[in-house]
């Protein structure tokens, strides 16, 4: 690719970049201390969805998913960030918003390295990477209840989140490849956002075997963003 693509390509990408920021700056879901509105959080979603998913059929695709399988009303997990009512969608856009943060300094960065060549990455990918990386968390949690005391001492039944019993997947990078190739199968040819999402937890999530091919993944500038955007996400419950 010769310079003045590789200079119009990095033009769309920011600009992509910038136009779904400021529909996270403009709607507000989400404030710095983590508290935020599920309304506005669903509402941001549908809107950068329909912002940069350029196939309208997939975009609307994408949507039924989410809204069928619990994706707005799931925890992100049931004892760490998020682990309340719609805190999976709240997680995952804060994923998204901090990849946008970060995406133009790594891929600018990436583009003079000597496999830029190797990839060829789109705001719409930063997205779908972001949004779609916990989607194996959609549906997966359980609302139980225990016998506690509350601050008078009377004894209350509160409730809690469990994951299900019955729960069956691949493994939490995988699963949520997979469950995104039920909306986008299209994706199948985007290997690069695959690998992204699979390997969004980095060495944490990975058995000793495939632990020995992990550097190759690595070259793929997206899954260094998504990792990062998924950690700095984290911080902002605390942990």
């Amino acid at each position: 690719m010769e310079n003045n693509d590789n200079h119009g390509t990095m033009e769309v990408f920011s600009s992509e970049i910038d136009g779904l920021l400021e529909i996270f700056t403009r709607n507000g879901p989400i404030s710095k201390n983590g508290t935020f509105d599920t309304d506005l959080v669903k509402k941001t979603i549908n809107e950068m969805t329909s912002y940069i998913v350029k196939n309208t059929e997939s975009a609307h695709a994408l949507k039924e998913w989410m809204d069928g399988h619990e994706f707005f009303t799931s925890p992100a997990s049931a004892r760490y960030h998020g682990n309340v009512k719609g805190g999976l969608a709240a997680h995952s856009l804060l994923v998204a918003r901090q990849a946008f943060c970060y995406a133009k300094n790594i891929m600018q960065n990436f583009s003079e390295s000597k496999i830029a060549g190797s990839y060829e990455i789109t705001a719409e990918d930063v997205y779908i990477a972001a949004i779609g990386h916990d989607f194996c968390k959609a549906g997966t949690y359980a609302t139980e209840f225990r016998r506690t005391k509350d601050f008078s001492g009377n004894w209350v039944h509160e409730p809690y989140f469990k994951v299900k019993g019955d729960l069956r997947n691949l493994g939490h990078g995988n699963e949520s490849v997979l469950l995104l190739l039920e909306s986008m199968p299209e994706m199948l040819k985007r290997r690069h956002v695959l690998e992204a999402i699979s390997r969004h937890m980095g060495f944490s999530d990975l058995s000793e075997n495939e632990k020995i091919n992990y550097s190759c993944f690595l070259q793929n500038p997206l899954v260094l963003l998504i990792q990062i955007a998924d950690q700095t996400a984290a911080q902002w419950w605390d942990i």
